[in-house]
C-alpha cells in the first residue's frame, strides 16, 4: 500500500512538473504586450510596420513566448533593457512566422555585448602550426543553446545609413540551420524533393557569389556569404527579409526557395523600389 502511495505521489509530481510550464506559458500568452513593448517593435522592426494584422498578431505572440522562455544576459558591464529584449525577440521571431515550429527550442540564453566583442580562435597553417588569435565579432550562434549579439549592431538594423546587415536575422538563421543536425546551409525542409531543389539552387547561387566576391563585384548578397554554405544561408536570410525586392529581382530562384521555407513574402511589407534611371555611356565596353 505504501509503495502504491509513493508511486502515485511521484506520478503526480511528474505530471505537475510537466503541466506547470505549460500553464505558465498560457498565462503569458493570454496577456497582451504593453503599449511600450508594441512601440519598441514599431520603431525597431521595419518589417512589422508593413505587415497585415494577422501577421502582426502572430509576431506579438511569438515575442511573448520568446521573452518568457529565453534568458537575456548583459556582458562587459551592459545592463539589458526592455528595448534590447523586445527588439531582439521581435527580429528573431520574424523567421518563425507562418511556420509550425517551436520558438527556438534549443536556445536558452541570449548574451548581449555593448558592441563588437573579441573571441579566442585557434588557427592552423599549412605546416600544422597552431596559433591562438582573437577575432572581433558582431554576433555568434553557439551549439550549446546560446546566441551572442552586439547591441550596437542590433540597433543599426534597418537604418538606411547603415546598410541592410541584420545581425539578429543572421545568427538566428544559424539556429534554424542547426535544427537539421548540422550547420551546413540546409535547415530541416521535410522532404527529399525539397532538399534536391534547395541544394541545386543554393549551390548554384553560392558559386556565383564566390565568383563575384573573388572579382570584387557587388551583389545584393553580402560577400561574407561566400565563406561557406552555412554563412551563405544566413546572409541570404538577411537579404530575404531586409531587401526582398532586390533579392527577388537578382536571384528569383533563390527567393522562391526562401519564400517556400519561411512561408512569407516580405515584398508585401515594403514598397517596391523606384526603377533605376537609364544611364548612357560606356558600360563594360558597350554603349547603353
Amino acid at each position: 500500500m505504501e509503495a502504491a502511495i509513493v508511486c502515485a505521489v511521484l506520478a503526480l509530481g511528474v505530471l505537475f512538473a510537466w503541466l506547470l510550464p505549460r500553464w505558465r506559458l498560457r498565462r503569458v500568452l493570454a496577456r497582451p504586450l504593453t503599449a511600450a513593448q508594441l512601440g519598441i517593435i514599431e520603431r525597431n522592426v521595419d518589417q512589422y510596420r508593413g505587415m497585415p494584422p494577422d501577421l502582426r498578431a502572430q509576431l506579438q505572440r511569438l515575442v511573448k513566448q520568446f521573452l518568457h522562455q529565453k534568458t537575456f544576459v548583459g556582458c562587459a558591464g551592459l545592463e539589458v533593457t526592455e528595448e534590447m529584449r523586445v527588439t531582439i525577440a521581435a527580429q528573431a521571431c520574424l523567421l518563425l512566422l507562418n511556420r509550425p515550429s517551436r520558438v527556438y527550442p534549443g536556445l536558452h540564453a541570449v548574451l548581449v555585448y555593448p558592441g563588437a566583442f573579441l573571441v579566442p580562435r585557434l588557427e592552423h597553417d599549412a605546416a600544422g602550426v597552431v596559433t591562438e588569435t582573437r577575432q572581433d565579432l558582431l554576433g555568434e550562434s553557439w551549439g550549446d543553446g546560446r546566441v551572442v549579439l552586439s547591441w550596437e549592431h542590433v540597433r543599426r538594423a534597418g537604418l538606411a545609413a547603415e546598410g541592410t546587415h541584420n545581425v539578429v536575422l543572421h545568427e538566428f538563421a544559424h539556429q534554424l540551420d542547426s535544427e537539421s543536425g548540422s550547420n551546413n546551409g540546409a535547415p530541416f525542409l521535410g522532404s527529399p524533393e525539397r532538399y534536391r531543389s534547395w541544394s541545386e539552387t543554393l549551390s548554384r547561387d553560392f558559386a556565383l557569389l564566390r565568383r563575384d566576391a573573388y572579382w570584387g563585384q557587388r551583389d545584393v548578397l553580402d560577400p561574407y556569404g561566400a565563406t561557406n554554405p552555412a554563412e551563405f544561408f544566413a546572409v541570404a536570410t538577411e537579404s530575404f527579409f531586409e531587401q526582398p525586392h532586390e533579392l527577388a529581382a537578382r536571384h528569383p530562384d533563390l527567393y522562391a526557395e526562401f519564400q517556400a521555407y519561411y512561408r512569407v513574402d516580405p515584398r508585401d511589407w515594403f514598397p517596391a523600389p523606384a526603377p533605376e534611371p537609364e544611364h548612357y555611356g560606356m558600360v563594360y565596353g558597350q554603349w547603353r
